[in-house]
């Protein structure tokens, strides 16, 4: 079976508030530590033998800087705010408290029950998120390319992760992710195939 469209999926390299165990939706800009930078120098020289004919970001600095070395080699980039991570509202830029019944841990047990409209004050439900992805899924089939990097955020990743294979988002922690894991995607027939999940190989120690 030929593939129609191959999707290379990553997260965005390690930043500072990550390092820092610090929530960062889409109201934190932050851009990537020396880490990322490293780890984003890691991918590009494990990947850049791939004929990529777009990179697709979101709207944040993270991604830029992330997927910068293969876009100054002339391939173009297509920014899509439809991508940007999900915003966790007044939580945004505040630590994350770890434990069993602290309000981010209350909030992933909601979502994993089907509470997909519940999301933090003034922020973003799953709903909310995979309504703007849908755009941006769209938009990327109608584009003539066969072979792209998409560079997006953890939890927007599992979310794209679910709607690309037919997942309930209620599933969407099983993909598992860390700063720049790769997913690779093939487009067979009318669906998507994983071939690659949440890849670290090319990171250097």
């Amino acid at each position: 079976m030929s593939v129609e469209k191959q999707w290379y999926i990553i997260r965005h390299g390690e930043t500072e508030p990550n390092r820092l165990q610090i929530i960062q939706g889409s109201g934190l800009d932050a851009p990537l530590n020396e880490t990322g930078k490293k780890q984003a120098t890691d991918f590009y020289t494990a990947y850049r033998h791939i004929p990529f004919e777009a990179v697709y970001t979101s709207a944040l600095i993270r991604t830029h800087q992330t997927v910068a070395q293969f876009i100054e080699s002339g391939i173009q980039q297509i920014i899509l705010p439809s991508l940007n991570e999900i915003s966790w509202g007044e939580k945004d830029g505040t630590r994350i408290e770890l434990g069993e019944k602290t309000l981010y841990s209350n909030l992933v047990r909601d979502w994993k029950a089907g509470l997909l409209d519940r999301g933090f004050e003034k922020g973003e439900s799953p709903n909310m998120v995979a309504k703007r992805l849908a755009k941006a899924i769209g938009s990327m089939m109608e584009d003539p390319f066969q072979t792209s990097l998409v560079c997006i955020h953890g939890r927007t990743m599992r979310i794209l992760l679910c709607m690309l294979t037919g997942k309930s988002i209620s599933e969407m922690e099983s993909f598992l992710h860390t700063n720049l894991s790769l997913y690779i995607l093939s487009f067979r027939n009318g669906k998507w195939e994983i071939d690659t999940h949440n890849d670290t190989s090319h990171l250097r120690s």
